[in-house]
């Protein structure tokens, strides 16, 4: 999916853009836009990254036991809530015991899709998840994670067991099955998010774009007119921002509970 330049992505290249140049060539990578050799979605990853940064060193400061705040509560129904769908409720119920202490990747992974996601609601912005090597890289850190994570809850022997299946004369047979089965895993994870914010953030902008031509039109028709159609880019995607705020919540819920069921099974003693 293209896009026009975005500020951020000017930003970050007049800034660091020369030398991110000169490492990439130093690499033997050549960029595509010697200009702009960093893209508008890792120009956006890196803005979210460091605008999470300050703001969460200064959200801990204001934590509080004994008096929490509104956005101290709002974070804790992130963690548990009462319809069970926080991520300590999903690492309670699918890890089991000791789960909670895969909170910190879990929840990492999951609020950075969440921001990714959610950011193109913002004048200016693209959702970085809707560039199919983000979701991808997401998706191989999850991999990464849980499989190592099972290795070093079993050790490597009795992780590897998984994979050959309950009786040892059918491991021939079980050991491509459950190998692509797991490489399935990277796939359904990059393509399910990725598509969906494509699509979610083409209806967006498209519906946008159609107020902005009945806006114009009606400008040129009459001047009374156009300014009552300037209403138009703001009714027309109403909608569609809301079905886009849902679907970014709703697949950076998914990323993180797919997460937690593929290390949930990998830790666990039986298979």
């Amino acid at each position: 999916m293209e896009h026009h330049p975005t500020w951020i992505g000017n930003l970050f290249n007049q800034l660091f853009g020369g030398l991110v140049l000169s490492l990439l060539e130093a690499l033997g990578i050549h960029p595509h836009d010697p200009h702009r050799p960093i893209p508008d979605h890792i120009a956006t990853m890196l803005f979210i990254l460091l605008v999470s940064a300050i703001f969460f060193l200064w959200f801990r400061r204001r934590l509080s036991a004994e008096n929490p705040g509104a956005l101290q509560l709002c974070f804790e129904q992130l963690l548990s809530n009462s319809f069970r769908v926080g991520i300590y409720d999903l690492l309670d119920d699918i890890v089991g015991h000791g789960g909670r202490k895969y909170l910190a990747m879990i929840g990492t992974v999951g609020l950075f899709v969440l921001f990714c996601n959610g950011i193109s609601l913002i004048p200016g912005f693209v959702s970085p998840t809707a560039v199919h090597t983000v979701p991808l890289g997401c998706a191989l850190v999850v991999f990464i994670y849980y499989n190592s994570e099972g290795v070093r809850a079993q050790g490597a022997g009795a992780y590897s067991k998984h994979f050959m299946g309950p009786i040892l004369p059918l491991a021939p047979l079980m050991l491509p099955i459950e190998l692509i089965s797991h490489l399935a895993r990277l796939l359904s994870l990059t393509v399910r998010l990725w598509v969906n914010m494509v699509v979610s953030e083409l209806l967006y902008l498209t519906f946008l774009g159609l107020g902005v031509l009945v806006m114009t039109t009606l400008w040129d028709i009459n001047k009374f007119l156009g300014g009552l159609g300037a209403l138009a880019p703001l009714v027309f995607p109403l909608a569609f921002v809301v079905l886009h705020a849902f679907v970014a919540l709703l697949q950076a819920f998914v990323f993180t509970l797919l997460p937690v069921v593929y290390v949930g099974g990998a830790v666990a003693e039986e298979h």
